[in-house]
């Protein structure tokens, strides 16, 4: 089944990542968190949880975490007091930048095990099948 197929893929590809972060000391949802506070400096909290499809409380967590570690500064909404928006430290954007690489060296390896036509035709197929 090709379901299986993409968890088994997606498996993978999360245990990988997760082996080349671990050397930093953050996890993938901790990256991919501070990937979209870069993305989007200023977004409130609740717009970079639906978008990485986070619920309520691990964005909470997820957020406490990286700005107890100095990698992203928090404060209330000057237009609605009720959200919290972000943005990421020097610190956070630093380590960013030390992260890109193992990333990079992931999909490098995902290259590797299928060739490169077929990688760029992964891409564009998944890029097909994301939410409208």
């Amino acid at each position: 089944m090709l379901i299986d197929r993409i968890r088994r893929a997606q498996l993978w590809m999360f245990k990988d990542v997760s082996r080349r972060l671990a050397a930093f000391e953050i996890g993938p949802s901790q990256f991919f968190v501070l990937s979209m506070i870069e993305a989007n400096p200023g977004a409130n909290q609740f717009a970079i949880a639906q978008s990485l499809s986070i619920n309520r409380a691990g964005i909470g967590r997820l957020v406490d975490h990286l700005e107890r570690h100095g990698l992203v500064q928090r404060s209330a909404s000057a237009v609605n007091r009720r959200y919290y928006v972000l943005y990421l430290t020097e610190a956070g954007a630093a380590l960013l930048g030390r992260l890109r690489p193992a990333i990079a060296g992931c999909e490098t390896a995902i290259a590797e095990r299928i060739g490169p036509r077929r990688f760029r035709e992964m891409q564009r197929a998944l890029d097909r099948m994301r939410d409208p």
